[in-house]
């Protein structure tokens, strides 16, 4: 079922009330757009066969006139020739291509009148499939900076992330670094109560740091 019922519902339409309330604008606005590009399709259509019907009427208003001509010619000469009768004849047939030609004049007439009414609503339809194409654009061009602020958002999130966990390896390397060394300083040697202290201290401070690290690292992913 259409949006829209007749080619009056569009031309009265409030565009922007519609889209507003719609829970979709984007495709609410695809609907109106698909819509009236259907309807300005019919209303050129039946244009079109107005203005051929208009044509022919035409012409065949100028052949009854072109007929009245003759008719009255006829007439004119049957008078110069004494022919009364002959006059009369022509003169009923003169009077019945008139009245032929007033009918159409009618006719024409009501036809002209449509034609102008399609010439307005085919201008209020055409503004109005402006207004919706408008609107169209505008809802994509805030889908596509939205969708590009999240992309954004989401690349920065992530170096954010992998500088962390870049930091926490390097600490990781350190503690290994400071740990071999330790080792290797004591092979072969005793170490003394003072050494003792001080890798303590070290190690304290870098199990601080880590924790530290860690805490971080959490916060970066879960933001």
């Amino acid at each position: 079922m259409g949006i829209f019922s007749r080619l009056t519902d569009i031309i009265n339409a409030n565009i922007n009330s519609l889209l507003e309330r719609a829970e979709d604008p984007e495709k609410m606005a695809r609907l109106m757009i698909q819509e009236m590009e259907d309807t300005l399709i019919e209303v050129r259509s039946e244009a079109v066969r107005n203005i051929a019907e208009k044509r022919d009427l035409e012409r065949r208003l100028q052949k009854l006139g072109d007929a009245g001509s003759e008719w009255q010619s006829k007439a004119e000469f049957a008078l110069s020739k004494g022919r009364d009768d002959l006059a009369k004849g022509a003169l009923i047939a003169r009077r019945k291509v008139n009245e032929q030609a007033q009918y159409l004049r009618g006719e024409l007439a009501a036809l002209e009148d449509t034609l102008a009414r399609h010439n307005g609503d085919l201008a209020r339809l055409q503004a109005k499939l402006e207004e919706a194409k408008a609107r169209k654009k505008a809802f994509e061009l805030r889908i596509r900076t939205a969708k590009e602020r999240v992309r954004v958002k989401r690349t920065l999130h992530d170096e954010r992330v992998d500088d962390a966990l870049d930091r926490y390896e390097s600490l990781e390397r350190r503690i290994d670094e400071l740990e071999a060394s330790a080792d290797v300083y004591d092979m072969g040697q005793p170490r003394t109560l003072a050494e003792e202290f001080a890798d303590l201290e070290v190690q304290a401070e870098v199990e601080d740091e880590l924790v530290a690290l860690k805490a971080r690292v959490q916060e970066a992913g879960g933001s």
